[in-house]
């Protein structure tokens, strides 16, 4: 395996990274990464890694091309996040690797080009269209019914996206995606159709996420997580995932046709897969599929075993596995229930102080909890945001258990959040939890 180097795409370098590059060293798999960091900076960390920007996909690739070619050879591709997957694509082409089709992975970035495909393959869609944001659109013009849910066209983790009741909530929403489109962060990023958004009708129903694997064209479904909170909005910040299921059989084989399915339309064929749907009394609707993994801290909620079984492996093993080419057939989910919450933002603001850490880590079945948000940094609550405050995980016998453990283990944090006023005075925060 020491012949190995798999190319890992990745908008940053943080905390999911760092558990591929464990699980390469594991493995003796070599890692190189491409990364948005700046390309001014001479190796910083010492990681060799490429700087590129993802905003422009095939110069990214150009430039991780006439890296790579003069260097160890590449056995495999990762990417971690919807827009370093269209570089990697790109890439994949030339080198001659196996991985998705640029067109497939673009498509997938597109919550817009995805409603389409799926209408096209005779999938469940909402009614859906395009609307501009300038000049302010008016619904009655555009023959808009209610309820309906607002959609930046290609920002992802629920950023902006704004449900809308009757007339009233419609403008009021659309005047909250515009100021997150335009706010300075999301302008950095020049990300595209940033002055247009989806409308579509709410789908109402149940919410669960599904984690599944490509092989040869053929897809494999590693997890179904279930969403107990309910996801109606205004916002759809996202909280807990347990795993397995909780659904009737039936339905969760539903499930897995109706992934299988969007992955077949949009034309994905290789590679990790994370798809959401909402279930109703009309059956399964897709929401939306990325040719990539779960994000962020979230993967430590899924284990597997080996035939053996005389070992766990993350997520992270797994893809790397898959990646170079060694057999991943044998390995399936741990029996154990596992969970993850994403701790929510309450308030938008300064965050100053946290409590309860060790009294939520000693809840039964808890098995870690990761605090991500700095101290003193400030944070944005939904629709503006698009980064928790932390992770909690659990372990049990049954999913029930694991999802108690999880309300149980938040409840015990109290986190002090200040206002960030234009002028700020000393003194005035708020305890939240």
């Amino acid at each position: 395996m020491n012949s190995k180097r798999v190319l890992v795409f990745a908008r940053k370098l943080g905390y999911q990274t760092r558990s591929f590059d464990e699980a390469a060293r594991k493995l003796g798999v070599a890692l190189t990464f491409v990364t948005d960091r700046c390309h001014q900076l001479e190796d910083p960390w010492g990681d060799r890694a490429i700087a590129v920007h993802f905003d422009s996909p095939e110069a990214a690739a150009y430039t991780v091309l006439e890296a790579v070619r003069a260097g160890e050879r590449i056995d495999g591709i990762l990417a971690l996040g919807d827009r370093p997957a269209v570089a990697a694509a790109y890439v994949a082409r030339g080198l001659g690797l196996s991985y998705n089709h640029p067109l497939a992975v673009e498509a997938c970035h597109s919550k817009l080009r995805m409603r389409e495909v799926f209408r096209d393959a005779g999938l469940r869609v909402p009614w859906f269209r395009p609307v501009s944001l300038r000049p302010s659109p008016e619904p009655a013009l555009l023959g808009i019914s209610y309820p309906c849910v607002l959609k930046p066209v290609s920002l992802s983790a629920s950023q902006g996206v704004v449900r809308a009741n009757n007339r009233e909530e419609f403008l009021v929403a659309t005047q909250q995606v515009r100021r997150v489109l335009e706010s300075p962060e999301v302008l950095a990023s020049r990300e595209g159709h940033l002055d247009e958004m989806i409308v579509e009708g709410y789908i109402a129903g149940k919410e669960v996420a599904v984690e599944g694997l490509l092989v040869n064209g053929d897809l494999r479904v590693l997890a179904i997580f279930d969403k107990p909170d309910a996801l109606e909005g205004p916002y759809f910040e996202e909280t807990i995932y347990v795993t397995p299921s909780r659904l009737p059989e039936a339905q969760q084989r539903e499930i897995e046709r109706c992934t299988a399915a969007a992955v077949q339309a949009l034309g994905l064929s290789h590679g990790p897969v994370h798809a959401e749907f909402r279930i109703n009394e009309e059956g399964v609707w897709p929401l939306e599929v990325a040719p990539r993994p779960i994000g962020g801290f979230c993967a430590r909620a899924l284990r597997f075993e080996g035939s053996e079984r005389d070992e766990l492996v993350g997520l992270e093993e797994l893809l790397l596995r898959h990646a170079v080419e060694m057999p991943v057939g044998g390995w399936e989910r741990e029996a154990k229930a596992s969970g993850v919450m994403m701790i929510p933002v309450p308030a938008s603001g300064v965050l100053e102080h946290l409590e309860g850490e060790d009294a939520a880590r000693a809840v039964p079945n808890i098995t870690d909890l990761h605090v991500t948000a700095r101290l003193h940094d400030y944070i944005a609550a939904w629709p503006e945001g698009a980064s928790y405050l932390g992770f909690l995980f659990a372990r049990g016998e049954t999913a029930g258990a694991v999802e108690a453990a999880l309300r149980a283990a938040h409840g015990e944090l109290r986190f002090a959040i200040r206002e960030r006023l234009a002028v700020e005075h000393p003194g005035t925060r708020r305890m939240v939890g």
